[in-house]
């Protein structure tokens, strides 16, 4: 289940001031980023046009095909015609046994529309068959033909912040006890086993944003507004500090199953915290020692030049815990965050990138990817509106 809400930019760092006036409404589900143009969004029908290198002697080998082939000229200049086929066909046999799927015969074609005939019918049935299926590409490597096949996790630009205050009050309401108890498990799993960054953490990306705009408010000449704003910074520093002790705190782990099954809630709110924190450790079990980073990958391939690395938006940058899904600093914490993330060309993404040339292929998929994301975006809608 998926919460996504979007938000606006246009905070200008250098000359807008921040809003002090207006208090935010109660946020409900994850914020969403603001489009950019500079990033490369998904094509929903999970395949990307690539330009024809004309010059080229097996410039097909680049092209996206349709059934009716329009680079006639540069195809037919293809050398070792019988050896492409052979190589074509072959990885097409493993990738079709790999994800279960039946290919069209083609080889009564001529070439290279078989070829190109192939390649569509092949993209169609991925795109219906696989979850998570990004795109397929012919590439030749060391004279060798084959397929290379990407599974990407869309991530839709959403923001997955976890917000610790609204936890923090629930551990102190009595009626909420248990409930409580089973979110923090929850959280304790997310901190050490999945690896979420902590707003608290110096090294941190939202640490950095929550003290720039603490410096900019302390420049800010009304002293009376900047006096109540700053109390929320001490709180969300102060509660910050106090939740990442217990959600630090490994017993929340041991404690985890035992909390389940002693678990007796009967409201909506009740039932829906059991759930979550039964596919948690669900998860846990299932997954040990995986986290939210292990198939982080840019949505494409960087150069190697040190401008092209910088310019990734990283996953750290849109998953973690913050402080609050409401009011005055929240509202421009989004802002500043949705400010900085505009400057990036691309975003990294749970991406699984898969060679069919004849060596050993993963059977690693994004069942894991789509669980945790669903999870996180649960918790923080139970966190915003129990």
């Amino acid at each position: 289940m998926t919460y996504a809400i979007t938000y606006h930019s246009g905070y200008d760092k250098a000359t807008q001031r921040i809003q002090t006036k207006a208090t935010t409404p109660p946020i409900r589900r994850v914020r969403k980023l603001d489009e950019t143009n500079k990033g490369r969004k998904r094509n929903p029908q999970g395949q990307t046009a690539i330009c024809t290198i004309t010059d080229a002697t097996n410039g097909f080998l680049k092209t996206s095909f349709l059934p009716k082939l329009a680079e006639t000229k540069t195809a037919q200049a293809c050398k070792k015609t019988a050896s492409l086929e052979r190589d074509f066909y072959q990885s097409l046999s493993k990738l079709a046994t790999h994800y279960n799927i039946n290919p069209i015969h083609t080889q009564s074609f001529g070439f290279p529309y078989k070829i190109a005939l192939a390649l569509w019918n092949t993209k169609e049935k991925l795109k219906d068959k696989v979850r998570d299926w990004e795109e397929i590409k012919l590439v030749q490597d060391n004279n060798k033909t084959f397929f290379t096949s990407e599974e990407r996790y869309n991530t839709n630009s959403t923001l997955y912040y976890i917000p610790v205050v609204p936890l923090y009050r629930l551990l102190k309401n009595k009626k909420r006890k248990h409930s409580a108890q089973l979110l923090l498990s929850v959280c304790s799993y997310l901190y050490h086993n999945v690896n979420i960054p902590y707003y608290r953490q110096g090294n941190s990306f939202l640490y950095y944003q929550y003290e720039m705009l603490k410096e900019w408010q302390l420049t800010d000449d009304d002293a009376e507004e900047t006096s109540i704003y700053l109390r929320e910074f001490e709180q969300a520093e102060y509660i910050g500090d106090k939740m990442e002790q217990k959600i630090f705190n490994t017993a929340n782990l041991t404690f985890f199953k035992k909390r389940l099954n002693r678990f007796k809630g009967t409201e909506v709110f009740e039932q829906d915290c059991l759930k979550l924190a039964q596919e948690a450790y669900s998860l846990l079990e299932q997954y040990p020692n995986e986290n939210v980073f292990r198939n982080a990958r840019p949505n494409e391939e960087a150069d190697e030049n040190e401008e092209e690395i910088e310019n990734i938006l990283t996953m750290d940058y849109y998953v973690s815990f913050y402080a609050d899904g409401k009011g005055w600093l929240n509202e421009n914490i989004i802002q500043c965050v949705n400010n900085e993330l505009q400057e990036y060309g691309q975003i990294e993404e749970p991406s699984i990138l898969k060679r069919f040339d004849g060596s050993d292929i993963t059977i690693n998929n994004l069942d894991f990817e789509n669980r945790l994301f669903a999870l996180i975006g649960q918790l923080i809608y139970l966190l915003n509106n129990f």
